[in-house]
């Protein structure tokens, strides 16, 4: 039920555990701790692990296998043998020296640090080349090939919906969703007209809800819509990365908004066909015109379609 990017790094981990080594998973956010710990836990059921992030009881172990935000490597000093830095292009961790200093500080002298991220900024790529090495995965692990954004037009889409009223197109792509039993999300690049919108999408669905980065309930929300007790969610790009919705499909209102980069948007695309038994899915663009970065988004997806083994 996943892209896969993670379980890649399972043998590595279990060699370093197997040799005694102590271990840490970083990310800078929240979310994808959370959907690394259940995983990391089947996996090494014999290890000793510890999630650290705001808000989490720290058992104050010597755990030899620790996820944690990347925030809370400030408390640690050459204390791992090793430490992997998964979605190393996010935020916080991409624009502030201080905690990319604190993966450094939290190492043992000499010992590496590795970065996995499926969208590497030319930074990242650049130190890289300068003092390690890369690779490059096209496919994921059941084979199949990345969701390639549709473009649909939604003109006006912002005026329409302050005047309480969906576009049409966006309620049509969402009762489909109703129709074939799929979940969803649905990613504004604003809180507020998100807010807005919730109400009118409630009409079509009562049971449709909205997150966002300081939501009490989102981290219930999305657990939620996993577990089918919710056919949908409206969301900042909180959720782009690090949650897995086995058959999500995906639309993004606004997708020539300047918070959609190029990363983002393959990121958000990324959710989609996660899964072995539902390796497709739909992913949509629903746009006030088009921009370079939506294009450079679909452009890239594809070229990494193209390298990759056929399925």
């Amino acid at each position: 039920m996943r892209s896969g990017k993670t379980e890649i790094l399972f043998p590595p981990i279990h060699k370093l555990l197997s040799e005694g080594k102590r271990v840490c998973i970083a990310a800078p956010r929240v979310d994808v701790i959370l959907e690394l710990e259940p995983r990391l836990r089947t996996a090494f059921p014999h290890s000793k692990i510890e999630a650290l992030y705001g808000g989490a009881k720290p058992t104050m172990e010597a755990s030899q296998l620790v996820l944690a935000t990347t925030h809370q490597l400030y408390r640690f000093q050459h204390a791992f043998d090793a430490i992997f830095v998964d979605e190393a292009d996010a935020f916080p961790y991409k624009a502030d020296e201080t905690l990319q200093r604190a993966v450094q500080k939290a190492l043992k002298p000499g010992a590496p640090a590795h970065y996995v991220t499926a969208t590497p900024s030319d930074k990242l790529i650049s130190n890289m080349k300068r003092s390690g090495s890369i690779s490059t995965i096209n496919r994921r692990y059941h084979g199949h090939p990345l969701p390639v954004p549709t473009y649909e037009s939604l003109w006006n889409y912002e005026k329409q919906i302050r005047k309480g009223k969906l576009p049409k197109k966006l309620v049509q792509w969402t009762k489909q969703r109703f129709t074939k039993n799929e979940p969803f999300l649905i990613f504004f690049h604003h809180i507020g007209l998100m807010e807005e919108a919730r109400p009118l999408f409630q009409l079509l669905n009562p049971h449709i809800q909205s997150v966002h980065a300081s939501h009490p309930d989102r981290k219930e929300h999305v657990q939620a819509l996993r577990n089918k007790e919710l056919p949908g969610l409206l969301t900042t790009t909180i959720l782009e990365r690090g949650i897995t919705i086995p058959n999500v499909q995906v639309a993004v209102v606004g997708a020539e908004q300047q918070i959609f980069d190029k990363g983002a948007l393959i990121q958000i695309g990324g959710r989609v066909g996660r899964s072995a038994e539902f390796p497709t899915g739909d992913f949509t663009f629903f746009h006030n015109g088009i921009t370079y970065a939506m294009d450079d988004a679909k452009n890239e997806i594809m070229k990494l379609n193209k390298g990759g083994p056929q399925k």
